[in-house]
């Protein structure tokens, strides 16, 4: 019988469910449990977090998943891997340690480094995407720069005995990818392996989408008690092909319709999907339902991986303020039309916002469509009003004057909320990837 590799998705985004993985740490029989919390906005949003105070800038739930399952992954021997490190995989991996010791758990915590790039591209000034200029030609102030890092770091830092490997922005499938070359010792180019993991990583990146979370329409694609949702798995053979599956007794579904679906989730080009260690082929990607909940994914392959690293960057994107108020009954339309109408003359008048920077949306009425569509006329609609304005005291007042709406007219408008924040605009661009140098140590707890 040949060797397979247990590897079960804990997590698919930053906010996610927790129950779900304590779940298959405690029952799924798991070599692995991956935690894949990281996304473009998450880490930059992360070091404008480290700006403020140099402890912070991990996941802010990282403590709350580890406290839930490492009780479980201890005892079953099962291995967890993460980028809850963020923008400070240091800080996170002492807590991870702290963590391991209030629980009276033994466990060899590894924290893997090297994704801060930011003195790279300030002296390599490369082309940012979305501008098709030199970094040095973006007028924002940029706060971060990560390199998106392979699988090399994370098969040394189970190589070094890890139990908990703590990274910072490493690719989503390579957090996957790197347990199963460590444990099939699978070549670092052999392609055709490492492209039918990277499928199998991508899969199961996003956890609850794979078993029918974002799939979910209760006309054209039901899915059973969503409100337990089961979070997926894979047996993966040493030929890379595996078989996914959820736990018994879990709600969601899983069958080629999903797993279709979240193969497709963010590939531009299926038959050419670039990650930093390989050039994925999903062309021939096979799904067979082998049973209820359980299929079998065959025929994914690979090329050699690029020569360049894909680098997120966070420029400060200055404040957004916002308030929001609700209209119901007749002509509420009408009523959140002429309650914009008055915020955005006052925001103009009184405050000198610039009329550029002012967005209203008539949440009910079709806001989502963005013009697309011809407004609605419903019964009640949400008027929300923002702005992006350069400091938090002109951002807090875009909500305060919705909010004097309530005396002030139109009628009957109720429900008022309002918020002011800093935000991080977030661009990419590619680094020659000699100039990255990625690392794994171990910290004890």
């Amino acid at each position: 019988m040949r060797k397979t590799v247990r590897v079960g998705a804990g997590a698919g985004f930053a906010g996610d469910r927790i129950d779900p993985a304590v779940e298959l740490a405690r029952r799924g029989e798991l070599d692995y449990l991956i935690f894949e919390c990281l996304g473009e906005r998450t880490v930059a949003a992360a070091h404008a977090r480290r700006l403020s105070d140099p402890h912070v800038g991990y996941d802010p739930l990282l403590a709350a998943r580890l406290r839930a399952v490492l009780p479980h992954t201890s005892r079953a021997g099962t291995r967890v891997v993460t980028n809850s490190g963020a923008a400070n995989p240091e800080a996170a991996g002492q807590l991870a340690a702290r963590v391991a010791t209030e629980l009276d758990v033994p466990a060899r915590i590894a924290v893997v480094t090297g994704d801060d790039v930011l003195d790279v591209v300030r002296r390599v000034d490369p082309v940012v995407w979305e501008t098709g200029a030199p970094l040095s030609a973006c007028a924002e102030e940029l706060i971060s720069a990560n390199a998106y890092l392979g699988t090399e770091p994370v098969v040394a830092a189970l190589d070094q005995g890890a139990d908990v490997v703590v990274t910072g922005r490493l690719a989503d499938p390579a957090l996957f990818l790197g347990p199963l070359l460590h444990t099939h010792g699978w070549a670092a180019d052999d392609w055709g392996r490492l492209g039918a993991g990277t499928a199998v990583g991508h899969l199961l990146e996003c956890a609850g989408q794979l078993t029918g979370g974002y799939f979910a329409d209760p006309v054209t694609k039901p899915v059973p008690d969503l409100a337990r949702l089961g979070f997926p798995f894979a047996d993966v053979a040493e030929d890379g092909t595996a078989e996914l599956g959820k736990l018994t007794d879990t709600g969601g579904r899983l069958d080629t319709r999903t797993c279709a679906e979240q193969l497709l989730y963010e590939v531009d080009d299926p038959g050419a999907y670039p990650t930093p260690d390989v050039v994925a082929d999903f062309t021939g990607v096979r799904f067979t339902e082998t049973g209820e909940n359980r299929v079998h994914v065959s025929g994914a392959t690979g090329r050699p991986r690029p020569d360049q690293l894909k680098v997120t960057l966070g420029f400060r994107g200055g404040w957004l303020g916002e308030g929001q108020i609700s209209y119901a009954g007749p002509r509420a339309l009408d009523r959140a039309r002429l309650a914009a109408d008055v915020v955005r003359e006052r925001l103009v008048r009184v405050h000198g916002v610039e009329d550029s920077a002012i967005t209203v949306e008539y949440i009910g009425a079709g806001a989502a469509f963005r013009g697309l569509a011809a407004d609605a006329q419903p019964f009640e609609v949400r008027l929300r009003v923002s702005a992006r304005v350069a400091d938090a005291a002109h951002a807090e007042v875009i909500g305060w004057e919705v909010e004097s709406l309530y005396t002030n007219g139109p009628a009957a408008g109720g429900g008022v909320t309002r918020r002011a924040r800093e935000t991080v605009v977030v661009r990419s661009c590619l680094v020659p990837r000699e100039l990255v140098s990625p690392s794994a140590h171990l910290l004890e707890a």
